[in-house]
């Protein structure tokens, strides 16, 4: 087969934890993930920008979204903020406290940038009014999250999606117009609409919906505007190219095409009019919790639970339906092409001199490869070097390029846990190995650190269920912490 149609040029490895958006403008893209921080990267070569990464929320970043001319990005969290970053110098520009102080899923910008809506875990809708910044109306949808979002083309109408399953639309005062119940069973994750408007057969304007969610499922909706009967929502394809719930889905800027990542593993490219299967994409390591088409050119950035991005090159995809591209057409890693070596998989002690060396290219180091070659320097002795030791041992007499090496070093030592790190073992705040777990009244354990800060300083609700705590009352969960300390101690 061809596997020129789709291939990976780069995987980007800038974030600690799991990656929960990508966006794309014209000249740059973003990512944002679970370890607090948004990264900014040029789209040219995809180095990342000077300023990045952006370091300003106090909880994982759920969502990120370009204003129309790229000039502004903003970003959501469970801190219960929307921040506005300038692209110009990567400073904040605003801070948008979402009403009730609820954790802020997803954000979107209207198509000419003139407003930006956010919608929370409590089901609660911003209309901000983006020139102003100021809140120009609120919203909710009752016993549920609001996970997705999306402006109509014409920028006058937006649809929301939430965890209980229906699609809602909205217009700019907060009008509700329409609603498609249970569209996904088990909750919807994600929604966009293609960035075309059309005419129906009888006059009206129409709009294609792209919509995943818990059911496995991708479809597509013909959204038309009647001018006397109101709203009307069509199903036209459902789309069942992967085996576990879709957490992502985007049109291309031209809407012939149409991206997906999965609970699977798996990225999908469909032709979007016809709701056929052009590619199955395995490349990631973990789910597939993002993806997004650049505007200007033709690449696909990915992201996953895995903490990596990938870019995709995408070429005419004519008469390539339903191909799956082998590992061998898709193993390219993050710099300048080279195959990845696979050391990233496993402990740094573990490491062998070859994964040494490969990780000195990665990060830039290439002027001491010779040096730690020649050494015979491993993962173990990688751990345990000095400032000292690589003076008065490996000789490396530049200080600057002592203290370097001793920078990612020390990077590698404060990485968090590897992707083997049982889940229940993190905070769901801070994604981050606990040290000391407690129980909170909604059953789920937490770093009592952490937790501590979320109901001194947020409504007393559950951060994992949005509902009432019925007690501040935190109880040690030392079953949970002897198993974190016998699993790190065999680290």
């Amino acid at each position: 087969m061809n596997t020129n149609m789709v291939s990976l040029i780069c995987t980007l490895q800038s974030h600690r934890d799991d990656v929960n958006c990508c966006a794309f403008s014209g000249a740059l893209l973003a990512t944002c993930s679970a370890d607090k921080s948004i990264c900014v990267y040029s789209s040219r070569d995809f180095s990342e920008l000077p300023f990045s990464p952006l370091s300003g929320h106090g909880y994982g970043v759920h969502c990120c979204c370009f204003s129309a001319c790229g000039q502004y990005l903003a970003s959501c969290s469970t801190d219960a903020t929307t921040v506005v970053w300038s692209m110009d110098s990567g400073e904040i520009e605003a801070v948008l406290e979402h009403p009730g102080r609820s954790p802020v899923r997803v954000c979107a910008f209207s198509p000419d940038s003139s407003y930006l809506v956010s919608g929370g875990s409590d089901g609660t809708i911003a209309l901000w009014d983006f020139t102003s910044r100021t809140l120009r109306r609120t919203g909710a949808v009752t016993d549920t999250s609001i996970v997705a979002c999306s402006f109509t083309p014409c920028g006058q109408l937006f649809i929301t999606g939430s965890t209980y399953g229906d699609l809602r639309l909205w217009d700019l005062n907060m009008n509700h117009l329409h609603v498609e119940k249970n569209a996904h069973d088990l909750g919807v994750s994600c929604c966009q609409f293609a960035p075309q408007i059309m005419k129906g057969t009888d006059g009206c304007f129409q709009f294609r919906l792209a919509s995943c969610g818990q059911d496995s499922l991708v479809k597509i909706w013909i959204v038309s505007l009647l001018s006397a009967a109101g709203i009307k929502m069509q199903l036209a394809h459902t789309l069942t190219g992967q085996s576990a719930p879709v957490l992502s889905c985007a049109y291309s800027a031209d809407g012939q095409m149409l991206v997906s990542g999965s609970v699977d593993k798996t990225v999908t490219v469909y032709q979007a009019n016809e709701g056929v299967l052009l590619y199955t994409l395995n490349q990631h390591d973990r789910y597939v919790t993002a993806c997004a088409f650049s505007p200007t050119a033709p690449l696909i950035a990915t992201g996953s639970m895995d903490k990596t991005v990938n870019i995709w090159r995408v070429e005419d995809g004519s008469g390539a339906r339903g191909k799956s591209l082998p590992d061998e057409a898709a193993s390219v890693s993050s710099s300048g092409g080279r195959k990845s070596s696979g050391h990233s998989r496993l402990m740094v002690s573990e490491w062998s001199e070859e994964d040494v060396l490969a990780w000195l290219r990665e990060e830039g180091l290439e002027a001491v490869i010779d040096v730690f070659k020649s050494n015979n320097i491993d993962g173990e002795e990688l751990l345990i070097l000095t400032k000292e030791t690589l003076s008065s041992e490996l000789h490396i007499e530049s200080l600057g390029m002592r203290s370097k090496v001793m920078k990612k070093i020390e990077e590698l030592k404060m990485a968090p846990v590897s992707n083997g790190t049982p889940d229940e073992y993190l905070c769901p705040i801070t994604r981050e190995v606990m040290k000391d777990p407690v129980i909170a009244a909604d059953g789920y354990s937490y770093e009592r650190e952490a937790i501590e800060s979320w109901i001194n300083t947020k409504s007393r609700t559950s951060p994992m269920t949005n509902l009432p705590l019925q007690t501040t009352l935190l109880t040690p969960n030392r079953t949970l912490k002897m198993a974190i300390l016998r699993w790190t101690t065999c680290q």
